[in-house]
């Protein structure tokens, strides 16, 4: 019995198109003003005392600038990054620059599973902070409150079975009773692995695979709660 749903965003919530063509431009933009403006914030301090901490030396704010720059340019999953992104899409949010996508049937199924009883749970490769923000700031106004819990990669890589496992230890249930979904083969088999369901959202550039279930949107996906 499924007790718990934990999905993705980037393609399977959410269109890969939003993040790639408004958010991560957005924050490109802004980040070199963002940070001279609030250099002196204890938030941002740390974010810059982190970038020089990975690349080993001490950095000027120009070249962490540069660095988390270059970082942008090679999509890299790194936690200062990530959590300075976050701050600067907020403000965006704020003043409704943006709303943050959701794909219609993802928007109804996940209320209905939530009225159901089930459990609602992100995990993505973006920061805590920055998927809340995303929720907090739809198109359909504020789902925050559906969701149990929110997880990035500090748990693990999302290729990783560890990070799966640390997450089901985090929920409480059983594996069997968690169903991941995501777009990505290689993150559906390490769920898999860590012992959950697993459900495959074959949406825009997914490449579709025989080893999980598959559904088109989220009003495919049949489950029955608890």
């Amino acid at each position: 019995m499924i007790r718990a749903i934990l999905t993705d965003i980037e393609g399977t919530t959410s269109s890969i198109s939003f993040v790639k063509e408004v958010l991560f431009p957005y924050a490109k933009q802004r980040l070199a003003e963002y940070v001279q403006t609030h250099a002196n914030k204890s938030e941002v301090r740390k974010i810059l005392e982190e970038v020089a901490e990975v690349q080993g030396e001490t950095l000027s704010i120009q070249q962490a600038v540069d660095t988390l720059t270059t970082w942008i340019d090679q999509d890299k999953k790194i936690a200062p990054l990530k959590n300075l992104q976050g701050l600067i899409w907020e403000h965006g949010y704020r003043n409704q620059d943006f709303y943050g996508h959701l794909y219609p049937d993802a928007h109804t199924q996940l209320k209905s599973w939530h009225a159901d009883g089930l459990r609602l749970y992100i995990f993505s490769s973006g920061s805590v902070y920055a998927q809340k923000l995303l929720f907090t700031h739809t198109e359909f106004g504020d789902l925050s409150p559906i969701f149990s819990d929110y997880f990035s990669t500090r748990v693990g890589m999302k290729q990783d079975p560890s990070a799966y496992e640390a997450i089901t230890k985090k929920i409480g249930y059983d594996a069997n009773e968690i169903l991941f979904l995501s777009d990505i083969a290689a993150e559906l088999d390490a769920a898999n692995i860590a012992g959950m369901a697993t459900c495959q959202l074959v949406r825009e550039q997914a490449t579709p695979c025989n080893q999980h279930n598959k559904a088109e949107s989220f009003l495919d996906i049949q489950i029955s709660a608890n």
